[in-house]
């Protein structure tokens, strides 16, 4: 996709909140400090539309940013494309009623989004899927939500080591190695990949409709 313009929209946390428009969405979710941030401006080509920070457990709403909204009034909108941050997850600093709040909050925002195509699952490769990251394909599974599951910061791992851990997560998720993407946002491996699975999941649904 060529990017020619990326806008931050708003953050929700409830339905109420949620932006009116109905063009294609797609949300990211994973484990905090995963790399999500990283990998949402890798895939736009900007260094900081989405906010990366040290302090992991920071996005705590569901942020919306909106892809190739540029047109002019009363022009039919090609390409333009809604992209979803979800809170991070499993970060034991963060207060418990802050955690409490977050699955009800993802929950209802992916049972209820008309206009969601798909989750994108990331896992930090260098550690093995854990009951969050089953758990939640086992929910999509019965929500018959499309999850593409991307392994991040694959340069941290030499090659024979990457091809480990894709075996071991293709096990834990039943899928072939052509199911599980390696990324890293620093060599952008894996960044046409992720956009070509986009793409195809768009075109789906555009047949189906």
């Amino acid at each position: 996709m060529k990017i020619r313009a990326v806008e931050f929209v708003k953050s929700a946390i409830k339905p109420a909140h949620y932006p009116e428009y109905d063009f294609s969405e797609i949300a990211f979710a994973g484990r905090s400090n995963v790399g999500k941030s990283s990998l949402i401006n890798t895939l736009i080509s900007r260094r900081d539309m989405v906010k990366t920070s040290s302090r992991p457990g920071c996005t705590q709403m569901i942020n919306f940013f909106l892809v190739n909204g540029d047109v002019p009034q009363g022009d039919v909108p090609r390409g333009t494309l809604s992209l979803v941050d979800l809170p991070g997850y499993g970060y034991a600093k963060v207060s418990k009623k802050i955690r409490a709040q977050w699955q009800p909050m993802v929950e209802t925002y992916l049972g209820m989004r008309k206009n969601l195509l798909g989750l994108i699952l990331l896992m930090d490769i260098r550690r093995d899927p854990g009951k969050e990251e089953l758990d939640m394909v086992r929910w999509l599974e019965t929500k018959q939500m499309p999850c593409l599951l991307v392994l991040t910061k694959a340069d941290k791992l030499s090659k024979t080591k990457q091809i480990k851990q894709l075996d071991a997560a293709c096990t834990a998720f039943n899928r072939d190695r052509n199911g599980i993407i390696l990324f890293s946002a620093k060599t952008r491996q894996g960044r046409q990949a992720i956009w070509d699975e986009i793409h195809n999941l768009i075109d789906w649904y555009q047949e189906e409709e």
